[in-house]
This record gives C-alpha cells, structure tokens and sequence, in this order.
C-alpha cells in the first residue's frame, strides 16, 4: 500500500506539474492539484497518513538549503529602497490582511495566520521568472529581490513565534520563553558553525559521507528543534546556516536538491489533499476576496511606497506586481498552524486555495508586465509623487547626429571603449543600475532607464541620432529597439545583437542594417585562425590581441 500510494502521488505530480509547464506555470500548482486527485481517486484514507508523514521531511530540506545559501553580506548589500520597501510592505500587508481576515470571521489567530501566510512572496518563483526575463540585474528586479530576502528572514522570525505558540495563546512569559529558547538554539548554530567547516573537509574526502552527514544533520537538527517546542522549519534553517559558510556548501547543495524535490513534492501533493478535507467550497468568497487583496491591495501598498521613495512608476509598478503572490513560506506556516492545532482543515484550505489563484495569476503578471505596464501607463503615472526621480538621468548638453549605445555589458561595454577614444557624440542607455552609476563616477554619458520609455527617448533625444547600436541579447528587446527606432527615427542606422542566425536573418528582413552575432564572429576568426596555421601558432595573434583589448600582463602562451 506504501509503495502504490507514494507512485500514484508522484505520477500524478508529474502530469499537472507538466501541464503547468504548458501553461508558463510554476510546478507548485500542478503538484497541489495532484493532491487534489488523489483524494478524488483514493478517497478521504487514501496517501493521507503516508504522505503526510514524508512531507514534513521536504519542508525541513528545503529550509536547510534555504539556510545554506542565505548570503548576509548581500543582505547588507541590499539598500535603502529594498529594505524600506521590504518592511514597508511586510508591515501595511500584514495590518491589512489581518483587518480583513477578522471582517471575514475569523478567530484572532487564525486571522494572524493568514495575514502572515498573505504577506510573503515567493522567492522560488519570483526569482526564476525574473532570470527567465534576465530582468533580475534590472534597478526593480535588485529592489525585488532585496525585498525578498528580508521577507525570508521575517518568515523565519515568524516560525519561530508561531511553532512556541503550542496552546495558542500569546502571553508575555509564552513570548519570553520562545525568545530564551529561540536565541539559545540561534548561539548554538552560530559556535557550532564556526567548527564544522575543519570537520566537513575531512568528511567531504568521502561524497557519500558528506552526503549522508548533510542529511543527518538538516533533520537531526530539525528533530531537535520540535522536541524543544519550536519546528522542524527553524531547525532546518539553521541547519544550512551551520553550513553556509563552508566551502562545501554548493557540493552539499546541488547534491541535496533532488531528495529536497522529491519530498517537497509530497508536501505540496499533502497541501492539495487537505483541501478536500477542509472542504473548499466552503471558503471560496473568503478566497476570492483574499486573492483580490494580494493581487491588487499588495502591489498597490509596494507601488505608493516606492512613488514615495522617488521611483518611476514602470519601475514601481513592475517591483509589485513581482511580489503578488502567496510564498511557498506562507504555505508552510500553514501547515505548521493546521499540525499544531491553532488553524482548521477548512483555514489551511483556504490559504492553499489562495495560494493556487495568486500563483498562477502573478505568474502572467510577471511574464507580460511591460505590456501591461504600456496598458495602464497614464494610470500609473499618479504614482510618481515625487518630483525628482530616484530613476531619473540627465545630459548636459544638447546632442544631435550622436550615437545611442543601448546595453553596456560585455559586448557594448567594447563598443563603448571604442567611441570614447573616436571623440564622437554618444549616449549610452542601460537596465543595470550599478553598472549605470559605475560609468557616470567615470564622466560617461549614460541614462539609466528602458530604451522603450517615450520620456528616455526625448532625454537622449533619439530622433535626433545617427545610429542606434543595441547590444542587449533578448529578441524581444531588439525586436522593440528597431520598431521604435524606425517610427521615430527613419535616417538612424540600426544595429541589434542576435544569438541565433534565424533571429538575425528575421532583424535583416525587417529593416537592420546590421546585425551582431557574437558566437558567430567568435567561432569563424577561430576557424579562419586554425585554417592558415594548422600548428596552432595563430593563437598567439589573437592572444596578443586579447592581452592588449583586456590589458592582461605577463599572459602565458
């Protein structure tokens, strides 16, 4: 019966996580649905009692891992914006989902709960979407995922609180007490840490060891944690801080990913069985009304913090609608509350529900958002309350017949060498804000913003220009460049960057004069290279030529 009900739950996570696939979704949902029917199929007894069982082992994995990569030097590398737009967020969500869970009826720590679960974002699906978009070096995607960072750490804070509330009340001495334990197994982590990286290189002489010590410790820890009142979830955590320092910790976390998977899986496959349990249709105006709260309140706070911090709305706009969605966190602190009593089937439901919508909706809030940016522009502009932007560039002279450099990373940052030493007119455009910075401490005239923006497109006046040279590698973007480029400008040359010879033949079909192809250039000097010297000895050419590009010293040959 073991084996049947585990092969059934993991064969139907892999059909709905396949079609979520399908549909540009996280697998998250797919495996709650797979939940969902194998209630349907096995019954109420059906995978309960077994999947249950091993799902707790998925959440502790996943935390050790989370621990194991937090960086804290990035989080003190986050910034002003991110953290003022972090906790800004975190503190006006929660207020205002626990308002609005007590005007739906709910107990007074149930509504915590579920304003706690409404007030996280999701770190794991936010972040592979915007690397999917390669927005994440954006000037939003930083203050996204500087904003996530601190929401982890306050979830994790939370779990603590919350796993100490084992009769569900909340009184001084409980709060005391959980704060002495807390603390205590948080100094433990700490001086155990600063062993345990002499004791994992004699251990991590032997993978399988290494392996099997990592696994041990993660749940070990979490074991204890739950003997001393608290959770699994904080043990786990601190399980991976213990190890984050070591320099075995990416060997210990690509090697744990797959039995963390496999497990969450079953967390996930546990969170959609409940819900038949709790009954879903009970809740479902609770739910909708929720899923509007995240969905529309939630960016709207993080769109009138950041107006007020001096961001342009398309930056604003683009940070929260990021972080409109219920976090994996929230789902397991749901979860934490249905095992320790203090929430109902039909309260875990109705989060996991939430959950579900707000995922899949933000999702394509994420992958369209500068379409729907352009659609709601002239609304999105009462955000910006400020009159100078924090976003906002300026050029000291008029330009005319100049060059606009559009990206200014590896390919264009070449491009950029060239045209300061030629003496030529020039203005670069670039997403990155710290490369943007770098370049203006340097006297180098630079915007940042999206070349796309009609406000950019008058600061670097590019009706005016003679040529438009994109190095950004994104089809779409290029695609974007030479449309506009063309209606505003019709003399201009243009040239774009492709990664593929089907998307350069498309730029050529539709107007570019030029068209950049890296890997191409780059495979055929070698070819030409290796093809007059069959000897090797043409290297040496293209060497010298790269120490002198690079400024390199002393290269071996």
């Amino acid at each position: 019966m073991l084996f049947l009900e585990i092969t059934v739950a993991l064969v139907l996570a892999v059909v709905f996580g396949f079609i979520a696939h399908l549909l540009k979704q996280p697998p998250i949902i797919g495996f709650i649905i797979a939940g969902i029917a194998v209630g349907y199929l096995g019954g109420p007894g059906f995978g309960g009692e077994v999947i249950e069982g091993l799902a707790p082992i998925g959440v502790a994995l996943l935390l050790f891992l989370v621990g194991l990569e937090m960086n804290f030097k990035e989080l003190r590398n986050v910034g002003v914006p991110a953290m003022l737009t972090g906790f800004g967020q975190i503190i006006f969500t929660f207020g205002t989902g626990y308002l609005i869970a007590t005007w739906l009826g709910f107990t007074t720590l149930a509504a915590v709960y579920i304003s706690i679960a409404l007030t996280f974002s999701s770190t794991i699906i936010v972040v592979k979407l915007l690397s999917e978009k390669k927005e994440l070096s954006t000037l939003y995607g930083r203050i996204v995922v500087g904003s996530l960072l601190i929401q982890d750490l306050v979830a994790i804070v939370a779990l603590i609180f919350l796993a100490g509330l084992q009769d569900g009340q909340g009184s001084a001495g409980d709060f005391a007490l959980i704060l002495a334990k807390g603390g205590a197994l948080v100094g433990l982590t700490f001086f155990v840490a600063r062993f345990f990286p002499k004791f994992l290189n004699r251990v991590g002489r032997s993978q399988e060891m290494l392996y099997l010590f990592s696994i041990a410790w993660a749940l070990g820890l979490s074991a204890i944690t739950e003997i001393i009142g608290l959770s699994i979830e904080v043990g786990g955590f601190l399980a991976g801080i213990a190890l984050a320092n070591s320099s075995e910790h990416f060997q210990i976390g690509s090697r744990m990913k797959p039995i963390r998977d496999f497990f969450l899986i079953l967390f996930f496959v546990s969170l959609g069985a409940r819900m038949l349990v709790g009954g879903v249709s009970a809740p479902i105006g609770a739910a909708i009304a929720l899923s509007l709260f995240v969905l529309i309140i939630n960016p709207l706070i993080v769109m009138i913090i950041m107006g007020l911090l001096g961001y342009r709305s398309k930056t604003s706009f683009l940070a929260s609608i990021s972080l409109a969605q219920i976090s994996e966190f929230g789902l397991i602190i749901v979860a934490l509350g249905l095992r320790l009593g203090h929430l109902t089937g039909e309260e875990a439901a109705l989060v996991t529900l939430v959950g579900i919508i707000t995922i899949f909706v933000s999702s394509y809030f994420i992958i369209y958002g500068s379409e729907l940016y352009v659609f709601m522009k002239p609304v999105l502009k009462w955000f910006e309350f400020r009159h100078n932007l924090v976003d906002e560039g300026s050029l000291e002279k008029e330009l005319k017949d100049h060059i606009v450099l559009v990206g200014v990373h590896r390919t264009g940052e070449s491009i950029l060498k060239t045209l300061e030493k030629s003496g030529t007119d020039f203005v670069a455009v670039d997403f990155d804000p710290i490369l943007v910075a770098s370049l203006k401490n340097k006297g180098v005239p630079v915007i940042y913003g999206d070349i796309t923006d009609e406000e950019i497109q008058e600061l670097i006046q590019l009706d005016k220009a003679k040529a438009i040279i994109s190095t950004v590698p994104n089809k779409k973007d290029n695609l974007a460049v030479l449309i506009m480029a063309r209606e505003i400008n019709k003399k201009a040359k243009i040239i774009l960057t492709a990664q593929e010879e089907e998307d350069a033949a498309e730029f050529y079909k539709k107007g570019a004069n030029y068209v950049i192809q890296p890997h191409f250039v780059g495979g055929w000097e070698l070819a030409q290279s290796l093809g007059e010297n069959k000897d090797f000895s043409g290297l040496i050419k293209l060497q010298e030529r790269d120490a002198r590009v690079l400024d390199l010293r002393g290269l071996s040959r």
